[in-house]
């Protein structure tokens, strides 16, 4: 899967990309993640990218022309262009799922006050939001994207069989793990996990996972 990012600060990128699960699947060509410096599309001498909203207004908008350029330059047919916006729709599990099945995904980090309307009705597919704050920019937006995504792709997760039980998966939070030592200052793991009797086990995890999403997602059991 290629993923290419657009962003005024490509450097927020070099670490994440090179770590953990995500560094192991773009090392051995698992994800291919390029990302485009959108100074390099600004206008003028000084490689301007960004302007005062028309109707007044508190801070700077970035403009159309260095967005359009810089993501046209990596769009090809059937790219989805994705722009990261604290209005856009929520990104969940299900969202992540979709992008993975996507032979490429354009992700627009905005920065300022916002992004010229144009790109949002012109330029991108849709708008993500990751959720209900507010960030500086897309950047860290963007990553959240990618590593969701990354978890989909076959080969990048030791154990694919995790992806179906982990929070969300099945519409609920996950159960509670716990590993040795068996008691520590006092807490001990619940019994039915050492008893050897999975079919106790499986019903303690679905046990507790249900009442954990009603103690703290029930919006998620509707």
């Amino acid at each position: 899967m290629k993923i290419d990012v657009v962003t005024l600060f490509p450097e927020i990128f070099d670490v994440p990309l090179r770590t953990s699960l995500l560094g192991r699947a773009i090392e051995t060509d698992l994800l291919d993640v390029g990302v485009t410096n959108l100074r390099d599309f600004g206008l003028g001498t000084h490689r301007s990218v960004d302007d005062e909203p028309y109707g007044g207004g508190a801070g700077m908008v970035m403009r159309p022309e260095p967005v359009f350029s810089a993501v046209e330059s990596v769009k090809k047919e059937g790219s989805h262009v994705v722009l990261l916006s604290p209005r856009g729709a929520l990104f969940d599990h299900a969202k992540a799922k979709g992008f993975a099945s996507a032979e490429h995904l354009v992700l627009i980090c905005g920065r300022y006050e916002g992004i010229d309307e144009r790109v949002a009705l012109h330029l991108a597919d849709e708008e993500i939001s990751i959720g209900d704050f507010v960030l500086s920019g897309g950047e860290v937006a963007a990553l959240c994207v990618i590593e969701a995504v990354s978890r989909f792709i076959p080969g990048v997760l030791g154990n694919e069989a995790s992806l179906a039980s982990e929070s969300h998966a099945a519409g609920l939070l996950e159960y509670p793990q716990y590993t040795r030592p068996a008691e520590f200052r006092g807490w001990s793991v619940p019994g039915v996990l050492t008893s050897g009797d999975h079919g106790a086990v499986d019903e303690w995890r679905r046990d507790r996972s249900e009442q954990i999403t009603r103690e703290r997602r029930p919006d998620l059991l509707s």
